[in-house]
């Protein structure tokens, strides 16, 4: 128990970048957290922090330590919820990956999933980059497209849609666009993924391929909330999810174009590593979300 202890310690130091402050929230002094870390980089044989007078950061070695540290914490937290009988209700910290525009989606739902679940932290890391969810010892991740053939569980979300839109300053002179064909004399505002650098494609009903390639295209970006931004501060036309632009739209600030072309949808879904029993804190996330994300009506 002495070496979980001390993992414990690590941990938690390296969550808060400080000796002091993980002291402080384990009831212990800095000093007591120090020869702590000591001791168990002694017997790692590898430094796990390099220390100033101001701060702590994490070596590589510690980043790597760090990861498997969690996964052993929480299988350990998992292991006793499930055999004690007053540990059955969901609780501890959930490690969840989502994209950065997963805010726009996610957050309207936090507080009702606090409500039921008081017990269950959440962390949540917004990023775009492709995640291994084993590695990274996150609990779940939420990705959009086509899943590759993985060792991942996954469970659908809700379907959502995109849309066609752009400021009504920038349509005043240049005209409304009534059909795809219209659209060669107005500026694209195109959106790059950011894993693999490809321009996401304008899907419209009745055109094949990509709509957006005889635009022409004013500003690329590898950001959807830039995107919006330059939507509605009227530099073009703009693809997105219908979820991202749809406040804009209805405060006015946007103008939805040939909504009767838009017809392909999107879809996201939550994915856990297979290796792992699903414990119930992520078994009431996974059952959560999918009763409420993109739900129509």
């Amino acid at each position: 128990m002495d070496q979980l202890s001390a993992i414990n310690v690590f941990v938690k130091a390296a969550e808060l970048r400080s000796f002091v402050a993980a002291g402080a929230s384990l009831g212990l002094s800095a000093s007591a957290v120090g020869k702590r870390i000591a001791a168990l980089e002694r017997s790692l044989g590898a430094r796990l922090f390099q220390r100033t007078t101001r701060r702590i950061v994490l070596t590589e070695s510690g980043h790597l330590f760090l990861e498997r540290c969690r996964r052993i914490l929480d299988e350990l937290q998992d292991a006793q919820a499930m055999l004690s009988q007053a540990q059955r209700t969901p609780r501890g910290t959930l490690r969840i990956g989502l994209p950065v525009i997963g805010y726009r989606f996610l957050l309207p739902l936090l507080p009702q999933f606090r409500r039921l679940y008081p017990q269950v932290e959440l962390d949540l890391d917004f990023n775009d980059r492709i995640v291994d969810v084993v590695e990274s010892g996150m609990d779940a991740v939420i990705r959009s497209g086509v899943l590759p053939d993985s060792s991942l569980m996954s469970r659908r979300l809700g379907p959502f849609h995109f849309v066609l839109c752009a400021s009504p300053d920038y349509l005043a002179p240049r005209g409304t666009p009534h059909t795809p064909a219209q659209l060669q004399t107005h500026d694209a505002l195109r959106f790059r993924f950011p894993t693999t650098g490809k321009l996401q494609p304008w899907s419209l009903s009745g055109v094949e391929g990509d709509a957006g390639q005889s635009v022409s295209a004013v500003l690329t970006c590898n950001n959807m909330e830039a995107l919006r931004a330059a939507a509605i501060g009227g530099m073009g036309i703009a693809y997105m999810p219908e979820f991202l632009a749809r406040d804009a739209i209805e405060d006015g600030r946007l103008v939805s174009l040939l909504p009767a072309f838009m017809e392909t949808p999107g879809q996201f879904s939550i994915l856990w590593p297979s290796s792992r029993q699903l414990s119930p804190k992520l078994r009431v996330w996974v059952d959560f979300l999918s009763e409420r994300l993109f739900v129509s009506p």
